[in-house]
Formats: C-alpha cells, structure tokens, sequence
C-alpha cells in the first residue's frame, strides 16, 4: 500500500470514528462521510462529481448572468417609460396653463420639456414661442421661432411657427401688456357661429384663415368644433384636410375625434384614409377613438383583426367591447390562438358586459392564466352563482384561490362562508376566513366568532 493510500484510510477512519464517539449526531452526517469516504478511494469518480459540480455552478452562473441582463434591459424600459411620461405631463401642464392665459407657467412647462429633447421638442418649441409672444417678449420668442425652424425644416410645426412669426413682427410696433387678452372668445364664439350659419361659404374660408394663422388654442378648437357641426360639403372637405394632416398635428386629432363625433357615415372613409397614411400612434388611437364613439363595429373590428402594432390592436379589441360587438369578439377568439390575444378579448367581452363568454372561458379555457381572467371578471359581474358551481367542481387549488378572490371582489361574504366551512383543503380554508376578516359582514363576523368559540 502507497504512502497516498494509507493518508487516505487513515483520514476516512478518524472521521468515521469521531462520528461514531458522537451519538448525539444523526445518521445523516454517516451518509455524507461514507460518500466521500467512496470517492476518495476511487479518484475517477471524485474527478466526475467535481466536473458535475462545475458544470452546474457555470450554468448558475449562466442563467444568473441573463437573469441580470434582462433585469438591467427592463429597467432600461421603465426608466425610458418614465421619461416619456414626465415629457408627456409636462405637455399637458403646459397647455392647461396656455388655456388658464397663464402664460409664464406654460414657457416654463415647454421649456423644461425642450430640454428633454424628445419627440414633442418640435411642438414644445412652437407652444414655448407662443407663450413668450402673450408675455410680451417679442423678441425671444422670435429666437424660439428660428430654433423650431433650424432644427426642425421638415417639422409639422413650422407653419404655425411661421404664422406666429409674422404676428410677432407685426406687432413689433405695438406693443401691448403682458397677459391682455386681444378680444372676448365668448363674443367671438357667437359672432363666427352666426357667420357659418348666415353664410357657410364665407364661414369656411374664415376658418381656414385663423386654423392656418397663430390664434389661441382655445379659438382654434372652436372654430373647428363649429365647422365639424356644419353639415356642408365645404365644412366636411375642411375637416377632411386637417383629419389627413394638413395642419399641426394637435389640430389633426382635435379633427379626427369631431369627425367622430358628428360626421356619421361619410367620416368613415376620411379615417380609414388617415389611418392608413399616418404614422402618429397618436393619431391612430383618436381614429380608433372615433370609430368608438360613431359605433362603427366594423372598422374596428378590422383593425383589431389586421393590425400589427400590438398597443394599437389592444385598443381596437377594448373599443370593440364598449361598442358591444360581441359577434365581433367573438370570431376574433375563435381566430386568434396566442393567450396575450385571448386576454384581451376576455377583458373585451367583459367590457360588453358577455358573462356568458366568461362561464365558457372559465370552465373549458385549456390556458390556466385566462381561466382566472374569466373567474376575476365573474367576481366583477356578480355572478357568484356561476362561481360557486365553479369551486366545488375545480380541482386546481390555484384556480379555487382566484374564485375566492372574485367572492371578495363581489362582496359575496356568504359564499366565502361556505366555502370555508366545506372546505378540506386548510390553507384554502384559510384564505377564505382571512378574506371575511376584511369584509364587514354579520354573517362573517357570525362565522368568525364561531371560530374563536371552538
């Protein structure tokens, strides 16, 4: 025997006697020794277990490596998520204080927003310049002005821009005080109505001068909201420039959503028109918006069907179901087979107020995560009786836990009752009592002090 061997019975022996000497120990640490005792005598078999032990080690470290990359990619998205939002909130605070004439606020609001140098910058500059114009300073915004015209030739934008510069050039001569008012809007609103309804022809030409020049918001969005009202062919051709993009594209959703509103059946082709060309999610979604509010089912359902933007395709299945089109719906499930897709169209049904999508959906959905879509969205619509049938025959402990959750959400303290009084399961059954310890219910305190009583 080698001087190697014998270190190695000997070192095995001492650990397997001081075992022996310790009766307070389990066999367990026994097991581990005589292993490791089967190992060292064959050095092969070390080598491989030391090679598994490796290999498992380097695919950890692999799977933990992606973990992190993917950890770091989604706080990549919600940081990016959150700046859009910011920029988003800026835009909208600063037109609010355009439309509450306060001015300063607003110059404040776009420049900030400027400074994040994103997708609106363009229009944040225009809205920056026309603050500084209603302060009085003329000669910033004008420096405003030829920043949105430098930096963005091609912008939508720079035609107001344009318009707005030549109203502060003008004006150069007569200055006036900060935050005057020109003329009353009310008065305004009254005289261009008249207008239109005396002479249409001439009204419309009136609202293409001030849609085209630098008035306040506030008079553009009356001015189209009168000439969307007007039943003439000139006021529909009006609306259908400015839907298809011909002025800014604030404008141009303020357009699509009037035509939506009170163009009826000969809007439907301007938007399909204005969907097909725009590539402004924004003004895809009022286009969407639009045919929600005209009930026009079948373009909705179109584009729910062919779109392949899945943010737009999710907003074309939930205005499906508030406009309650469930045949619609209906073939979009049959013919759609991806869960995400299937999701959204049970939260559809749900909009429509079809509890007997969501029974089906419920009891014979194959996708486990859209059988608890089916069971919540029960719970919203009340139908515990549905839900209760559901719980005695269900058999996955999951699925049962998402019916008590929709008890709770229905306020249904007595079945929540029931089924802890039935049930075997004893987590389940402790679920349902801590649900009831929440609820405000006599019958549930009844149970629970039944309970303590025991």
């Amino acid at each position: 025997m080698s001087i190697v061997d014998g270190v190695r019975k000997g070192v095995i022996a001492g650990l397997i006697g001081s075992l022996v000497m310790a009766p307070a120990l389990s066999a367990k640490p026994f097991a581990r020794v005589a292993g490791f005792a089967a190992l060292w005598q064959d050095p092969n078999a070390f080598a491989e277990r030391e090679s598994e032990q490796d290999k498992r080690e380097r695919e950890q470290e692999k799977l933990d490596r992606e973990q992190e990359a993917r950890d770091r990619e989604q706080e990549k998205k919600d940081r990016e998520q959150e700046r859009i939002d910011r920029m988003q909130e800026l835009y909208d605070d600063g037109r609010e204080a355009l439309d509450e004439d306060k001015y300063q606020q607003a110059a404040e609001k776009f420049s900030a927003l400027v400074q994040m140098n994103g997708s609106q910058t363009d229009a944040a500059l225009y809205w920056k310049a026309y603050a500084e114009n209603r302060q009085g300073k003329r000669d910033t915004a004008l420096a405003t002005i030829a920043e949105l015209k430098r930096r963005y030739p091609q912008s939508r934008w720079k035609r107001d821009g344009e318009a707005l510069e030549i109203e502060v050039r003008n004006r150069s001569s007569h200055p006036v005080k900060i935050g005057e008012v020109e003329n009353d809007d009310d008065l305004f609103s009254l005289a261009f109505q008249g207008l239109m309804n005396n002479d249409s022809a001439v009204g419309i030409r009136k609202a293409e001068e001030i849609l085209n020049g630098s008035a306040s918001p506030k008079r553009k969005s009356k001015v189209l909201f009168v000439v969307a009202q007007n039943g003439s062919p000139q006021a529909q051709e009006l609306m259908g420039k400015i839907a298809q993009g011909q002025s800014n594209p604030e404008l141009q959703r303020k357009a699509v959503e009037q035509l939506g509103i009170f163009g009826g059946s000969r809007a439907a082709n301007i938007l399909a028109t204005v969907y097909t060309n725009s590539n402004d999610p924004g003004v895809k979604r009022a286009v969407i918006q639009s045919y929600m509010i005209s009930g026009n089912k079948e373009k909705l359902f179109e584009l729910a069907k062919g779109e392949k933007d899945d943010n737009l395709k999710r907003d074309a299945i939930q205005k499906l179901g508030l406009t309650g089109g469930v045949n619609e719906l209906q073939q979009l499930y049959q013919a759609d087979a991806s869960a995400a897709a299937r999701r959204e169209i049970l939260q559809a049904f749900f909009l429509a107020g079809d509890s007997e999508k969501m029974v089906q959906a419920a009891q014979g959905e194959k996708d486990l995560e859209l059988r608890r879509v089916a069971i919540r969205n029960l719970g919203l619509m009340g139908k515990s009786d549905v839900l209760q049938s559901i719980y005695v025959k269900e058999t996955d402990r999951s699925l049962k836990e998402e019916v008590l959750n929709a008890y709770f959400i229905s306020g249904n303290a007595h079945a929540l009752v029931v089924a802890a009084k039935s049930e075997k399961d004893p987590d389940l059954r402790k679920r349902a009592v801590e649900k009831l310890s929440l609820m405000n219910s006599k019958e549930g305190s009844e149970y629970l002090m039944e309970l303590l009583n025991k």
